[in-house]
């Protein structure tokens, strides 16, 4: 038996995004937790690292739109908390052909839900964003809550927040070792601990860790490329002169995201872009895993990290979760486990 001080009520594996916000909810409702990073912090290996991400209320699907609800709320409760700016509204414009199915998805889920949004006719389009060069028949989908989350100071408040509600974050350790049970054995390069639950949010390490636990996620390792482009006249495509986070459909086999310029003054950032894994391990229901985040999981986190909280403490999720289960991929049946 580990010693009374190695006993957490909850060990979280990875302190990107979604591991930060899960701790910070166990903290935050009093439970003993442990942070786990194999790096030390800040480090740029995973997903969650970088100055700028898009937030949006934007998707086909009603479930996100609705999460994103709650993401916003607490977003600005860190924010609070933190005392720094976290999120920039700029918009959100979405372009695509006048019969670009995905589009009119999205146009419609805004509508049902209630969120605020203004279909722009391309020649309305080309007035309000004359330095957009437009395909022929392209139009628009304004989103207004859309705008900028700022990556690196959000984990970094995340982080802040975790200790100050008593959660230990333990970088430069990396896991070696678990041990399925009534309670959890995690074994690093540093110690041993023992945990009432553990949460695997590792990102591309994950399989890594499950293999020995007999099931492998079907996992796909993105690489994204991240472009700068630099402006013609400084200032043109800033948040000041109200240029909008953009999202462009059917112009490539990814999605094609922008965001103004504010990382790195006079340079504009452009970049390419399915549902995550948020669940119990078929096996050992006191092993919660967290998977499939890269693309869109940061702007979710909050309620991502509620949701793997709720599930590691034997809680009721406050979402449907049927999009998220492992089940529903057919060949991870009890052979795989």
């Amino acid at each position: 038996m580990a010693a009374q001080k190695d006993l957490y009520d909850a060990i979280v594996i990875g302190a990107g995004i979604q591991g930060c916000f899960t701790a910070y909810h166990l903290a935050k409702h009093r439970k003993r937790v442990l942070l786990l990073e194999q790096f030390f912090l800040p480090h740029s290996r995973g997903s969650s690292h970088g100055q700028s991400r898009i937030i949006r209320r934007a998707y086909p699907e009603d479930f996100y739109t609705q999460m994103m609800a709650e993401c916003y709320q607490i977003w600005a409760q860190l924010e609070h908390e933190a005392g720094t700016q976290l999120y920039r509204q700029t918009g959100l414009l979405l372009l695509g052909m006048k019969e670009n199915a995905e589009l009119k998805i999205i146009q419609a889920t805004l509508s049902r839900q209630g969120v605020e949004h203004r279909c722009l006719p391309s020649e309305e389009l080309k007035q309000r964003f004359p330095n957009i060069r437009l395909a022929r028949g392209e139009v628009g989908l304004l989103e207004k809550s859309g705008g900028v989350l700022y990556a690196d100071k959000a984990l970094r408040a995340l982080q802040d927040a975790i200790r100050q509600l008593g959660g230990i974050v333990h970088d430069g350790e990396k896991v070696m070792e678990i041990k399925p049970g009534l309670l959890v054995m995690v074994k690093t390069t540093s110690r041993s601990y023992q945990a009432k639950s553990l949460i695997i949010t590792a990102g591309p390490w994950t399989n890594r860790l499950l293999r020995p636990l007999g099931i492998e996620l079907p996992l796909q390792t993105l690489r994204i490329n991240v472009c700068y482009w630099r402006e013609k006249v400084p200032g043109s495509y800033g948040v000041s002169q109200a240029f909008p986070c953009f999202l462009g459909f059917g112009l490539a086999p990814y999605h094609i995201y922008g965001l103004p310029s504010g990382e790195y003054p006079g340079l504009m950032k452009n970049t390419p872009d399915e549902h995550f894994i948020l669940d119990r391990h078929p096996k050992y229901d006191n092993i919660v895993i967290g998977a499939g985040f890269s693309g869109h999981g940061f702007k979710l986190s909050p309620v991502v990290g509620k949701i793997l909280y709720e599930l590691s403490m034997k809680l009721m999720p406050s979402y449907d979760l049927t999009p998220f289960r492992i089940s529903r991929f057919p060949r991870l049946g009890k052979a795989h486990i």
